[in-house]
């Protein structure tokens, strides 16, 4: 038996048993420690941020560097504080880790493949995905939503953007998930797939530089080539890395959108029910506010990445010294009770809905238009085809994936009544 939590001391966090429901420990955290200095499980030291006014000043900070250049680390921290395997990789110098003037160029190199536009334009080949999934389990009867559609999903959707081709997007879809299990593959799995998928992307990029011009070239990366080649100074290495974080960024952040967005539903029925009838309507103003709720309420991305003070500042009455990390806990920011009406529940139809789930001020997520679309079209695609779908084992079974940044499930059994084939 646990011994039960003093009120009085701060919640112990990283356990297991926190990754499972860290809510309470962040509502703690919240009304007793908002700005909170904590060691993580890899040694390092940092802040962590979890009320909703400080998290959003935080965001848009600018004496908060992306770059970990600025981290005054200790000899035991140096590389735990970003993806596993990027440094030695040679793929640091992307969205996630640079400051302007050279994140505004490469942002602005990128932004056009993701416009509401270009990104309504994918919707029917984001169906089709979804459709043929959904096809691979339906007439079994059970599935693992995770591995089985909420995972190949976007990894797909992503590759087809990237312009990775069909046959390759195998490599890639092995890659992507040992990098997603953490603690949960075998010993430096992380960073060996990271450096194959920049010999990969290396090798891609000169083949598509070569075949330019010659057609099937409207693609992303054939995109930032054409840019390099016409005075982008884009270097081999910010291409490289660029398409790993779009890569990286662009399936992981929708995988768990869509696990942890069927697990909410799949627990509340009478909010589930209420989409499916909104749903069987034809209308879609619900799936919209429901998407951007399911983001507040159990997003995918629990913390943003790292931010290094390059001056002295005050965070919610703390003082941030020179070099130390700070951790903005979007997923505390987005419970917080001074900003949002009963926090703690899910409400599809929930107005001013300006969550964090996304990030905000320059660092914005730049795809946040095709993770919406794919959680969008996942969720609504699933439950019209599987009306009774119903988790298949007890929530305490299963389990969440280690690791600081992420939030979402290792597995997601379900049941339903099979399709007739």
């Amino acid at each position: 038996m646990n011994a039960p939590h003093d009120p009085a001391a701060p919640p112990e966090l990283f356990t297991w048993e926190f990754a499972t429901d860290p809510y309470p420990a962040y509502a703690w955290l919240r009304e007793h420690a908002p700005v909170h200095r904590t060691r993580l499980p890899s040694g390092v030291e940092a802040w962590l941020v979890t009320r909703y006014a400080d998290a959003r000043q935080a965001l848009a900070d600018q004496r908060l560097s992306k770059n970990p250049a600025h981290h005054a680390e200790p000899a035991h921290a140096k590389g735990k504080t970003g993806i596993p395997g990027e440094r030695k990789a040679e793929l640091m110098t992307h969205l996630l880790n640079i400051d302007p003037p050279d994140h505004t160029r490469l942002r602005r190199l990128v932004s056009k493949a993701f416009t509401p536009r270009r990104v309504a334009a994918f919707a029917p080949r984001v169906q089709e995905l979804t459709d043929r999934l959904i096809d691979g389990f339906a007439a079994k009867g059970e599935a693992d939503l995770i591995h089985e559609f909420a995972f190949p999903l976007p990894i797909h959707a992503i590759c087809d953007m990237l312009g990775v081709p069909a046959e390759d997007q195998d490599d890639f879809r092995d890659w992507a998930g040992q990098m997603i299990r953490h603690g949960g593959g075998p010993r430096g799995g992380v960073a060996r797939a990271v450096k194959r998928m920049r010999a990969y992307l290396v090798d891609l990029i000169h083949r598509k530089r070569e075949g330019l011009g010659q057609g099937g070239d409207d693609d992303l990366i054939s995109g930032l080539i054409r840019a390099s080649d016409h005075g982008e100074h884009l270097t081999e290495n910010e291409a490289a890395a660029m398409a790993f974080i779009l890569l990286f960024a662009g399936f992981e952040t929708t995988v768990n959108l869509i696990g942890n967005g069927t697990y909410a539903l799949l627990r509340d029925d009478g909010q589930r029910t209420r989409l499916q009838r909104s749903l069987a309507a034809g209308e879609r103003g619900l799936l919209e506010t429901g998407v951007e709720e399911l983001l507040r309420y159990d997003g995918p991305v629990e913390l943003a990445t790292w931010r290094f003070a390059t001056e002295p500042l005050t965070l919610g009455g703390q003082r941030v010294e020179v070099g130390e990390p700070v951790l903005v806990v979007l997923a505390a920011a987005d419970r917080d009770p001074e900003r949002f009406d009963r926090p703690d529940t899910l409400d599809l139809a929930r107005g001013d809905n300006q969550h964090l789930g996304y990030g905000h001020g320059i660092h914005y997520c730049l795809g946040a238009p095709l993770a919406r679309l794919e959680g969008q079209t996942a969720l609504a695609t699933l439950l019209t085809r599987l009306p009774d779908l119903r988790l298949a084992v007890d929530p305490e079974e299963l389990r969440w994936r280690g690791g600081l940044i992420m939030r979402g499930l290792r597995t997601l059994p379900v049941e339903f009544t099979p399709e007739a084939s």
